[in-house]
C-alpha cells in the first residue's frame, strides 16, 4: 500500500513538532518544515525529514515543495501549523508587526496552499489541515491583530473547502484552546513590551501576567492531544469540517454564542480582574 506524504509546518516546537511525530508514527512519509532546522535533529533521528521553510519568503516556499515533490512526486496531506502571536494593544502595535503576523498566520499558509493544490487536484487526493484556534471564534483584550489572523484564516478556509471539496481534496481546520507550549509565555512578554507605558500600561500588566500565569499551570492541553486530532482527521474517508479541542476550547465558544457580545466581554473582564 502507498504510504502518503505529509508535510507539517511549523515542526520545530508544539503542535507541529508532536504532529510530524504522530504522523510518522502512523505510517505517513512526514516532511518536517520550519526556519530552525537544527531543532528537529531528534526528529530527523526517527525517521522524519527535516527541511527549512520560512513561510515569509517565496524562494523559500518554492525551494521547500519542490524539493518534496522532486523527492517524492506528490504531496498528499498539508499541515499548517506555522504561526504565532503579537499581542498588545491595537493603538500599540507597529503596523509592520500586524502585517508580518498576517505573513505568517496566513498569507504564507496560502501560499503553500496555492502551490500544492495543482497535484492534488490531479490526483483527485489531498487534505489540507489549517490550524486556527478558539481565538477566531472568541476574543481577548490586547490580541486584536492575532485574532484578526485566525478570523481571517477560518473564513479562507470554509471557502477553500467549497472550492476544492469536488476535486478530492478536503480543509480540515483545527481550533485549539489553551496547549501547553511556549506560544503564550511569547505573547505575555510581548505584551508588556508593546504596551507597558502610557494609556493600556496598567490594564496590559494584568493581562499579561494572568496569561503568563495560565501558561505556565497545569491546567492546559498537550500538544500531543492537537497532533492526535489532526491524525484522527487526515485519516478519516470523510473528516469534519473543524475540530474545536483543548482547554476551554467548547466552554469559552459555546459560552460566547449563548450569551451574546456585551455578556462575554464582561465576563472577559471578571476574568482579567475587572477589565
Amino acid at each position: 500500500m502507498q504510504r502518503s506524504i505529509a508535510l507539517v509546518t511549523g515542526a520545530s516546537s508544539g503542535i507541529g513538532k508532536d504532529t510530524a511525530l504522530e504522523l510518522s508514527n502512523s505510517g505517513f512519509i512526514v516532511y518536517a518544515a520550519a526556519r530552525r532546522v537544527n531543532l528537529m535533529q531528534d526528529l530527523a533521528e526517527k525517521g522524519i525529514q527535516p527541511i527549512a521553510l520560512d513561510v515569509t519568503d517565496e524562494e523559500s516556499i518554492l525551494q521547500c515543495v519542490s524539493k518534496i515533490t522532486e523527492e517524492q512526486g506528490r504531496i498528499d496531506i498539508l499541515v499548517n501549523a506555522a504561526g504565532y502571536g503579537c499581542f498588545g494593544a491595537i493603538e500599540d502595535v507597529p503596523l509592520d508587526e500586524a502585517r508580518k503576523q498576517f505573513e505568517v498566520n496566513l498569507f504564507g499558509l496560502a501560499r503553500l496552499i496555492q502551490l500544492v493544490v495543482p497535484e492534488m487536484r490531479k490526483n483527485r487526493y489531498g487534505k489540507i489541515v489549517n490550524i486556527s484556534s478558539m481565538a477566531g471564534k472568541v476574543w481577548m483584550p490586547f490580541g486584536g491583530w492575532y485574532h484578526a489572523t485566525k478570523f481571517a484564516l477560518e473564513g479562507f478556509s470554509d471557502s477553500l473547502r467549497l472550492e476544492l471539496k469536488p476535486m478530492g481534496i478536503d480543509v480540515i481546520i483545527i481550533e485549539p484552546g489553551g496547549i501547553k507550549t511556549d506560544w503564550g509565555i511569547i505573547a505575555a512578554d510581548n505584551l508588556k513590551n508593546v504596551s507597558a507605558n502610557g494609556a493600556y500600561a496598567k490594564t496590559a500588566g494584568i493581562v499579561s501576567d494572568s496569561m503568563a500565569k495560565l501558561y505556565s499551570s497545569a491546567h492546559l492541553s498537550s500538544p500531543k492531544l492537537i497532533a492526535q486530532v489532526i491524525r484522527k482527521a487526515v485519516t478519516a474517508r470523510k473528516p469534519k469540517t473543524r475540530y474545536l479541542v483543548g482547554f476551554m476550547a467548547k466552554p469559552l465558544v459555546f459560552a460566547k454564542a449563548i450569551i451574546g457580545d456585551r455578556a462575554y466581554d464582561r465576563l472577559l473582564g471578571l476574568a482579567n480582574k475587572g477589565i
